[in-house]
């Protein structure tokens, strides 16, 4: 019976899968369509379906899009205060007219800052700096998104915080997890480079082989020394620095604290008391998408505190006549805008319940676990490899599974699914490989990913075109970090 379930399973993901990649349904519609009939393939009852998959899974993503509606509110707010057009203008002043250079250096920023960032408001945040900067020099939007994309992934492989989980489920030393998370950056960001270079040779830039493969050497070597030092070193780890550092931190938050402050005071002074109504904007608004990121960054604000006080300083920044009007307008645009992703995270919310379960009651009612993960178990005891030849065969050809919140999906049901690999005897380096490697198939190209849809949504893009235009180089980094994984764990 479970065998006929699994095979269910799987046929129930390709055709809806297969449906959407080849655009014959809309995502919005074929998410919601696998969450009610998955569950219940699985055996679970049409109520549960109901409340607990269609009910709470509509819900499970609430916190994402209440950020993305604040967050697009706040653009929709740069748009009409002009404040975007003339930080576009001011970005290609000083960036130069280089595409590829600045391609490569907002790449890197993108990647520096998520080292220790997370989530869709960070993404939010950040994309409404970097994006209007990559499009003032000509690249390309499907472009812009791509090396946002994988800017994104290389931070999350850098990440930290990431490596908990490989330390916690898979018992891994992270100086193990540490050596092919490196060897995982220099994979995907020399992808990442012909990624840009390919993409804009197609937008239609002139391009310089020579100095685009000098660049991309002084580039790699000088990102990876710095990050090697401070890793490698011990200095950051001794006492008495990090407390002096501490205290310095602590202090630089209270100087530029009270700063801003009196920065944010004169300028109601000016644009209110003042009711100044000049054309020119105001240096001050310029900080108006900043403004967010910094009180995250420095003061572990909330991300929907942070937007709010991003729109109160924005409205004020950019006072005149008729603000308050414009403000509203960009409140309730702000929310239409943004409503095609909103709506799609309502399905993969129930997509996620549909997998691994809506949590709460159900698994305080049945320790047993939520039946879907139960039925999938022993198809993944028979698909695990046992040579290294047999990883990387079954794990390129499984790539795609971690799409659509797939198998091998780490937001789907991936962690469980290594839990099981582990059981059945591989070795736990060679499941680190796996998710490490396939993950970025997953985190890039997955047009499930929230930040996916709001990134293509913003730069108006199908996020099914996305997932075309940059499959074929995650898809190679996969087929390497496997390779690679197999020579040092099997």
């Amino acid at each position: 019976m479970e065998t006929i379930q699994a095979l269910l399973f799987v046929l129930v993901f390709i055709i809806m899968a297969l449906s959407m990649f080849f655009r014959k349904i809309p995502a919005l519609l074929a998410l919601p369509v696998m969450a009610f009939l998955i569950p219940l393939i699985g055996g679970v009852s049409l109520n549960d379906t109901l409340q607990l998959v269609i009910g709470q899974g509509a819900l499970r993503l609430h916190r994402a899009y209440t950020v993305m509606l604040f967050g697009s509110m706040l653009s929709i707010l740069m748009q009409k205060t002009k404040v975007a057009e003339n930080l576009i203008k001011k970005g290609a002043e000083l960036s130069g007219d280089n595409p590829w250079i600045i391609a490569v250096i907002m790449l890197l920023l993108i990647s520096l800052l998520f080292t220790t960032l997370g989530g869709l408001g960070a993404i939010i945040m950040v994309a409404t700096i970097v994006l209007p900067i990559m499009t003032s020099v000509g690249i390309g939007p499907m472009t812009v998104v791509g090396v946002f994309l994988f800017g994104l992934s290389i931070g999350g492989i850098l990440n930290a915080g990431n490596w908990a989980i490989y330390v916690d489920v898979l018992m891994l030393p992270v100086q193990e997890i540490r050596s092919f998370a490196l060897i995982m950056f220099a994979l995907t960001f020399i992808t990442a480079l012909v990624y840009i270079t390919i993409q804009l040779y197609k937008d239609g830039h002139d391009l310089n082989l020579k100095k685009i493969i000098s660049y991309s050497i002084g580039f790699f070597v000088t990102v990876l020394g710095i990050y090697i030092v401070i890793t490698k070193t011990g200095f950051i780890q001794n006492p008495s620095v990090r407390n002096f550092t501490a205290m310095l931190n602590s202090g630089f938050k209270a100087f530029i604290g009270l700063l801003l402050g009196i920065l944010f005071l004169f300028n109601i002074f000016k644009r209110v008391i003042q009711k100044s109504d000049r054309s020119q904007l105001h240096w001050s608004a310029f900080l108006s998408p900043v403004v967010p990121l910094f009180l995250i960054l420095f003061y572990n604000m909330d991300f929907i505190a942070a937007f709010i006080c991003g729109l109160i300083y924005g409205l004020i920044a950019t006072w005149k006549k008729g603000s308050l009007n414009l403000f509203i307008k960009s409140i309730f645009e702000g929310g239409a805008v943004v409503m095609p992703a909103l709506v799609m995270m309502l399905g993969i919310g129930m997509l996620l319940n549909a997998i691994i379960g809506p949590g709460g009651a159900w698994n305080e009612a049945n320790p047993d676990g939520w039946p879907v993960l139960n039925v999938l178990r022993p198809l993944m005891l028979l698909i695990t490899p046992t040579s290294s030849a047999g990883y990387i065969l079954i794990f390129t050809l499984a790539a795609p599974l971690a799409l659509y919140r797939g198998p091998l999906n780490v937001w789907g049901m991936g962690y469980g699914i290594a839990a099981v690999f582990l059981a059945s005897g591989m070795p736990a380096g060679a499941v680190m490989g796996v998710l490490l490697a396939v993950g970025q198939v997953q985190g890039i190209s997955d047009p499930t990913n929230t930040h996916n849809v709001w990134l293509a949504n913003e730069m108006q893009q199908d996020v099914q075109k996305v997932l075309w235009n940059t499959i074929p180089y995650t898809w190679a980094v996969a087929v390497v970090g496997l390779m690679a994984a197999s020579l040092i764990f099997y």
